[in-house]
């Protein structure tokens, strides 16, 4: 939250005040400033003035951006204020009504909070005078850490807000009040917009210190079934219990899933992290085998790629997001691995070149590591590990055998370069210098013609 974005509103308010209406801080932002927490961004409702009006308002402000003309939404350049209407109702499951004739500046506080989801997030404040409007009883339920929805009939409207509602527990902390929980248990979210519901897979994954809450949640719900029918395969899998006294994988995952948050913001791609952390494990169910008590996944890390395409590809169509994922949960057990057997750098550095990003390969394998054995101390295992990413940078960042090279050493480009280039770069990996490493690919180049 910015001070300039704090003094717009105030303007906004000052300005609709002289025509009769006023302005409501609303939302997230009187929830978390009750709960001490700031809000990066400011949502204002207008009540008590026409639409032309309000445009009017702000053009005197700055210039006009129409986020959601029709909704009665709207924004300003270079400042984070949603500034919207009241409306009667709110269609939210993306359907093509003209809500134009929906918005009421004037149906007054109660019913315009009313259609909100959460008491908490259906609180107002009157940005002139900082007087909080709280219909629906929101202050006591923050007090009390419960998440409770606003209306029976409003609530449903919108099966996203199953979702909201798990991934509000998560963040927080709090408890789904019982007669949400069991509202939420009769909503179907097979309409849903794939959009929607990553986003709210994302929020819980990147804002919640424990986003395992999450699924717990939504299983509670018994919600899983429609988006996150891989997950809710992990119950009940079982693990060798010397390796895994935590129990089954769902325990495990969402065990790394907490591990994962506490390392998040190490990480340089933080959703792909969180994702890997969440699907790191779900080959196991095909894979799992019980023989006499001897529990094995043999394979799981390959066969869990399939699933995790599967998986991915229902929520986002993001090619590189996929790539990173995919590649983690292949590569996600390699570095433990090595480090127990003891593995020479030259086999570590092979790894980290297959990974897309080894930095966060290794923050995956600590939190996998820590969601299997507690919260056992990884620091000899960390100090290992960093040791061998290190030398392969270290290795990486060294001038190596090039096109421009074999060109410079008499070769013509042609269709055997590929493979020699290749072989070139598996003598980098390997730490050969480049002199040397050039003159064995002349010999292998010349092999070749």
């Amino acid at each position: 939250m910015k001070d300039r974005d704090i003094t717009a509103a105030k303007a906004i308010a000052e300005a609709v005040a002289q025509k009769g209406g006023k302005v409501y801080y609303v939302g997230g932002f009187v929830r978390d400033s009750i709960m001490g927490n700031e809000s990066k961004d400011i949502d204002i409702e207008v009540h008590g003035i026409n639409p032309d009006e309000l445009l009017s308002v702000l053009k005197g402000i700055g210039t006009p951006i129409l986020m959601g003309a029709d909704f009665g939404v709207y924004g300003l350049t270079h400042l984070d204020i949603d500034i919207s209407m009241p409306r009667k109702e709110d269609n939210q499951r993306g359907g093509k009504d003209d809500f134009a004739s929906h918005i009421d500046p004037f149906i007054g506080t109660e019913k315009s909070a009313k259609r909100r989801d959460f008491t908490m997030n259906a609180l107002m404040q009157d940005v002139l005078t900082g007087e909080i409007i709280d219909h629906f009883g929101g202050i006591q339920d923050i007090k009390n850490c419960v998440i409770r929805h606003v209306s029976d009939d409003t609530f449903v409207q919108d099966p996203l807000r199953v979702l909201r509602a798990a991934r509000f527990a998560s963040r927080f902390g709090f408890d789904i009040a019982p007669e949400t929980m069991e509202l939420c248990r009769n909503i179907k979210l097979d309409g849903l917009a794939f959009e929607r519901v990553y986003e709210e897979l994302k929020k819980a994954l990147m804002k919640s210190e424990r986003p395992s809450l999450f699924f717990e949640e939504l299983r509670r719900m018994d919600a899983l079934d429609v988006w996150f029918p891989e997950v809710k395969a992990l119950i009940g899998v079982k693990q060798p219990p010397q390796h895994h006294p935590e129990g089954d994988v769902w325990n495990h995952t969402m065990l790394v899933l907490d591990n994962g948050a506490l390392l998040r913001d190490k990480a340089e791609n933080k959703c792909g992290f969180m994702l890997s952390a969440l699907c790191h494990d779900l080959g196991k169910p095909a894979t799992t085998t019980d023989e006499d008590g001897h529990i094995h996944s043999i394979g799981h890390e390959f066969v869990g790629v399939d699933i995790a395409k599967k998986f991915i590809g229902r929520l986002t169509q993001d090619a590189s997001l996929q790539k990173y994922v995919f590649n983690m949960v292949e590569l996600h057990m390699r570095p433990n691995i090595l480090e127990s057997q003891k593995s020479s750098a030259k086999a570590f550095c092979k790894v980290f070149d297959l990974s897309v990003c080894p930095k966060d390969l290794l923050l995956l394998s600590e939190a996998d590591y820590c969601g299997r054995n507690g919260h056992k101390d990884y620091t000899r295992k960390r100090e290992c590990l960093h040791e061998m990413l290190s030398l392969f940078e270290e290795r990486m960042a060294k001038d190596h055998v090039k096109g421009a090279d074999l060109i410079k050493a008499g070769f013509k480009p042609g269709k055997e370069f590929g493979k020699a280039l290749e072989f070139a770069h598996k003598l980098r990996v390997s730490g050969v210098a480049k002199k040397e490493a050039l003159r064995q690919t002349i010999a292998y180049l010349g092999s070749l013609m």
